[in-house]
């Protein structure tokens, strides 16, 4: 069973940044591409950036120039940089196992002045 924790959300003006985590438990993080989606309400979940076991990276176009996807296996966790955060950004932001299909719970982005 892998658990996965996203923290690091919160509220931001426009033009901030936040740096979210997410923390995996289990021993498969290290070999698993990992994901972060966003929700925002009335909307389908989406794609943001993924990352491959080894770092290479890949990125929708709603973060793209803005956002970093990284991740430390070491301590078996991923982030997302967000730059320039505008008021489209504000949703749950969720981690993903892409490996094993698994989901965080989600943390909460909310971009307001």
């Amino acid at each position: 069973q892998v658990q996965l924790v996203e923290s690091g959300g919160g509220l931001v003006q426009p033009g901030g940044s936040l740096r979210l985590s997410c923390a995996a438990s289990g021993s498969i993080f290290s070999i698993s591409a990992m994901g972060w989606y966003r929700q925002a309400p009335g909307k389908q979940r989406e794609l943001v950036a993924i990352i491959t076991s080894i770092g290479s990276t890949s990125y929708a176009d709603v973060g793209k120039g803005r956002f970093t996807i990284s991740r430390d296996n070491a301590k078996n966790t991923v982030y997302l940089q967000m730059n320039s955060l505008k008021p489209e950004d504000t949703a749950v932001y969720y981690c993903h196992n892409l490996l094993r299909g698994y989901w965080g719970q989600g943390t909460q982005v909310t971009v307001s002045s």
